[in-house]
């Protein structure tokens, strides 16, 4: 264990005098002297313990708490929290010395930041499970881990590249949508950036560059379209601020994605913020109208383009008004009214939410969403992994407003259906929906709300949950609930199944011991009694043969041996093959073909072939599953299983063939097709599985399933067939 050394000391004393500055000023001498004590009490538990970049490791709970009071605005007892946040988990220090020291509340707040021992296959999902459970009740703990996390995002160049994919594909997948949702914006922007930086390398520095190329002309834009915005406004004596603000990269890099376009293709990279200060909270409504009138009257305007956060504040009280004009150069350029209460929420989340509104914020959409995240984690019997995926989805969805009969405001995700606002009203009222009035419409529950819309739910006491359910509600609080119904359901067929089962056995002489219920498990080809008993009593499973399966009971098990045994010895010899693979998880793994199918497999859910940015993930087998990084099902394995997931890279491919699909539009012409199939097989020697075309009113559009040994392959058939005359556009399938 090193020594810290005189510098490092200094360092140190440094990073802890930056902290008092963030928040001295809003501080009592008091709290200054607990978090002294704090600091002094950090700063030798953990002394000569280094962090993987070498300095010493009390340098991270420092800059954890300076971020929690200098860019979130928390105070005392998280900026001590912060500081200790890694003590109980790294050192012998106890809970118990925490509490003594700094009082119930802190220790509250520390054990829910301290990670939990268990199964790695669960471990991360149930570390986040557990940090959620005191989310009603101290919002603090998520707000620090968020904190956390971000200062292991800013220094995560120490880490090894399989950590560094493992972290960032966390941070992108729940972390950034978890800042997001608690209105952090500035830190969920930071966030995602730098889980680009470290998952997409080659492309986060492709658009930085970009951008950096284009910083002086952007400039000259945003000088130009303030100008005369600046002039009136002067004119209204108000007091404000303006300037420029241009997309991240992450917010660019996924418009591209989603959009299929180039860098140039983005056509919002300009965004102005107004801020305005001086104005009383109730005239802050009709000052951000007055300016959106000014800028209209100036700049024509994107009527779909309006968004008016102001009237109904977003779940996460962002409030503000924004609107997107048409700027110098032909360029779209979003602008972004608020007051300066408004910035202050819109930076800071839920901490400036709480400052601005008090003892009111209990009654927020952000409060409601809380108690329903608790709700769905106080089921005991709810999967960790599923609970992570449902999460997930309302952390990204954006919200709708619609109404009750009465008139009464309720938020959920966008593209909600009639029974997920049945479920969001009432338990029974969701059991029972058959379907809806909206706007006086008939509608059935299948049906998806938008906002605005005015919602009467229609039940029948005949109406119960059904499976396809499942397929329309999208809320994690409607699932839950058709879970909850189908349990139920399914505890009242088990009771009557057992029952059933009892009385076939005593009709032919016999007993429900362990023998005869195996026997019915194996004819049933079922694994479990209760779900042999669930099945017989909700009439899936008939007994009425029961006393002729008895008598063939030695021929039955004389074949179900025999089963054993085969399946036995296959899988053991499958264990055998992949039993003595080894490598370092700190480097790539090499795929090369002599070693497909032996050591590792593509994945079906996004069909990787060489040349693809790749991660392996490792299956219980010793196996390796090859996914695409961009793949929806290794975003996942990397925020849940991350110790199962290792880097991948690939050696050179030229024997094998793998299929793509690639998807041309373009406009019809006589000959094309032709001309297409015959660049893909005679120029390029690939073979095609399907070839279809589709020509209507002079356009066509092409989908074909190519046989390549890479990605270069595709890559230069693609860029041959963007020459073609009439081809607008050739992509691939991803």
């Amino acid at each position: 264990m090193a020594l810290q050394s005189e510098l490092e000391k200094r360092q140190i004393q440094e990073a802890f005098e930056d902290l008092l500055k963030s928040c001295r000023h809003t501080l009592t001498e008091e709290n200054l002297q607990t978090i002294h004590k704090a600091f002094d009490f950090s700063n030798k538990a953990h002394e000569g313990v280094r962090r993987k970049s070498g300095e010493p490791y009390i340098m991270h709970p420092l800059a954890v708490a300076t971020i929690v009071t200098k860019e979130i605005g928390l105070g005392t007892k998280s900026i001590v929290s912060s500081i200790l946040h890694d003590v109980v988990e790294d050192t012998d220090y106890t809970l118990d010395d925490i509490k003594s020291m700094f009082g119930e509340k802190i220790a509250s707040i520390v054990d829910g930041l301290t990670k939990l021992e268990g199964e790695f296959d669960f471990k991360q999902a149930a570390n986040f499970r557990k940090m959620l459970l005191t989310l009603s009740d101290d919002v603090r703990v998520i707000l620090i881990k968020i904190a956390d996390r971000l200062h292991n995002m800013r220094t995560l160049d120490s880490m090894s590249q399989n950590k560094q994919l493992k972290i960032s594909g966390e941070t992108l997948y729940i972390y950034a949508p978890l800042a997001h949702r608690l209105g952090l914006y500035a830190i969920k922007t930071e966030l995602e950036d730098l889980s680009l930086k470290y998952k997409f390398p080659d492309q986060y520095n492709d658009i930085s560059l970009q951008l950096r190329n284009k910083e002086e002309h952007r400039q000259y834009l945003v000088e130009q379209f303030i100008k005369p915005i600046e002039e009136k406004l002067n004119k209204e004596n108000l007091s404000y601020s303006i300037k420029g603000r241009q997309k991240s990269v992450y917010s660019i890099w996924k418009k591209m994605q989603i959009k299929k376009v180039s860098f140039d293709e983005v056509y919002d990279l300009l965004a102005i913020r107004i801020i305005f200060s001086g104005t009383e909270q109730m005239d802050e409504r009709r000052k951000c109208w007055e300016i959106f009138s000014v800028i209209t009257s100036i700049y024509n305007y994107k009527q779909d383009r309006i968004r008016d956060w102001i009237t109904i504040p977003k779940a996460n009280g962002y409030e503000a008004l924004h609107v997107t004009v048409m700027g110098p150069e032909g360029k779209w350029v979003e602008v972004q009214i608020r007051s300066e209460r408004m910035n202050e929420i819109a930076e800071r989340g839920f901490a400036a939410h709480w400052k601005y509104k008090g003892e009111l914020a209990h009654d927020s959409e952000l409060d409601k969403w809380i108690e329903r995240i608790k709700e769905t984690l106080q089921n005991p019997e709810s999967d960790v992994l599923e609970f992570l995926d449902d999460f997930k989805l309302n952390l990204f969805s954006s919200e709708i407003v619609v109404f009750t009969p009465k008139g009464e405001m309720k938020t959920l995700p966008k593209g909600s259906t009639v029974l997920d606002f049945a479920y969001e009203i009432h338990t029974d009222l969701g059991n029972k929906c058959i379907g809806a009035k909206i706007n006086h419409q008939l509608v059935p529950f299948s049906h998806e709300i938008k906002s605005g819309d005015q919602i009467e739910i229609l039940t029948s006491e005949k109406q119960k949950p059904q499976s396809h359910w499942f397929e329309i509600v999208i809320t994690a609080k409607a699932k839950q609930k058709v879970k909850d119904a189908f349990k139920l359901e399914h505890s009242q067929h088990i009771d009557k199944g057992k029952q059933l089962i009892e009385e076939a056995l005593k009709n032919e002489n016999l007993v429900p011991s362990n023998e005869t219920i195996n026997t019915l498990l194996k004819n049933f080809n079922l694994e479990s009694k209760i779900q042999m008993y669930g099945q017989i009593g909700s009439g899936l499973i008939s007994l009425e043969n029961i006393g002729q399966l008895f008598k063939q009971q030695k021929e039955t098990n004389k074949l179900v041996k025999y089963w054993k045994l085969s399946l036995g010895k296959k899988k053991k010899t499958n264990l055998e093959n992949n039993g003595n693979l080894s490598f370092d998880k700190r480097k790539p793994y090499i795929l090369s073909e002599e070693n497909i199918e032996k050591n590792f497999l593509l994945a079906k859910c996004c069909n990787p072939i060489p040349g693809d940015d790749v991660i392996g993930y490792l299956d219980t087998h010793n196996l390796i599953i090859i996914h695409k990084k961009s793949c929806t099902e290794a975003s996942k394995m990397l925020a849940s299983e991350g110790d199962r997931v290792i880097t991948a890279k690939w050696k050179q491919f030229k024997i094998l063939s793998y299929l793509s699909q690639i998807i041309i539009k373009g406009f019809d012409r006589i000959g094309i097709v032709t001309e297409i199939t015959g660049i893909i097989s005679k120029d390029h020697n690939v073979n095609m599985r399907t070839v279809h075309f589709d020509a209507s009113e002079g356009v066509f559009s092409g989908k074909l399933d190519l046989y390549v040994h890479n990605t270069n392959d595709i890559e230069n058939i693609i860029s041959k067939l963007n020459k073609v005359k009439g081809v607008e556009s050739v992509e691939r399938v991803k």
